[in-house]
């Protein structure tokens, strides 16, 4: 990871230009073109799914951890909840929530060690799903409906109602600038976000694997 003077960059400068390359290779992984392009089975859509329910409970119980936090408070907000969405998309879809795959228990025991008690870790997390589903994910949810045939039910997890993605996004990089985190915590924000990717990477490279 490359980083820029910080003396010299806001820190959502310096997070966007030295996990670009691990931004990309997430989204260059490949399964998830397959399912935008309709080439995978409806249950390979399900299993993406279940294995963001079980991230996504780990993240959510985190911010009712974080909530009151000075530092990382600021960054939980309720309407990106994504479990109720989650759930019931996988009713819609009868899917039955078993266990999750050994890269996604990986990813979630990660958030359990950094994100429910420093911010730093919690924030890094937060940043890396939900500014990635108000990014890339608003492409990607109209076009699993389209190839699934899912009106309106079934693709709730990318529905944000009353979020406008690109002023949040906006906003939220505002918010990062004005996170009162030390010199080393930025550091330690900026190399989770890069952790973040990675396991986000190992996720998709499993599901691939298991439907290629």
């Amino acid at each position: 990871m490359t980083l820029a003077d910080p003396a010299t960059e806001p820190l959502s400068v310096r997070l966007r230009t030295g996990t670009r390359p691990d931004h990309d290779a997430a989204q260059g992984s490949g399964f998830l073109d397959r399912l935008a392009a309709g080439d995978l089975p409806r249950a390979a859509y399900a299993d993406l799914a279940t294995q963001h329910y079980f991230i996504y409970e780990t993240l959510e119980q985190a911010a009712a951890a974080m909530a009151a936090d000075p530092v990382a408070g600021r960054f939980v907000f309720p309407e990106l909840t994504r479990l109720p969405a989650l759930t019931a998309d996988l009713a819609h879809l009868a899917v039955e929530v078993k266990e999750p795959l050994p890269a996604t228990e990986e990813y979630c025991e990660r958030m359990r060690e950094v994100a429910f008690d420093e911010p730093w870790g919690f924030v890094a997390h937060h940043y890396t799903r939900y500014l990635g589903d108000l990014s890339g994910g608003q492409y990607l949810g109209p076009a699993i409906a389209r190839a699934y045939g899912l009106d309106g039910a079934g693709h709730q997890f990318f529905v944000f109602d009353g979020i406008e993605p690109p002023a949040f996004r906006t906003g939220y990089r505002e918010l990062l600038d004005g996170a009162a985190f030390s010199p080393e915590d930025e550091e330690r924000f900026l190399a989770e976000v890069v952790e973040a990717y990675r396991l986000n990477i190992a996720v998709l490279a499993e599901l691939k694997e298991r439907w290629s």
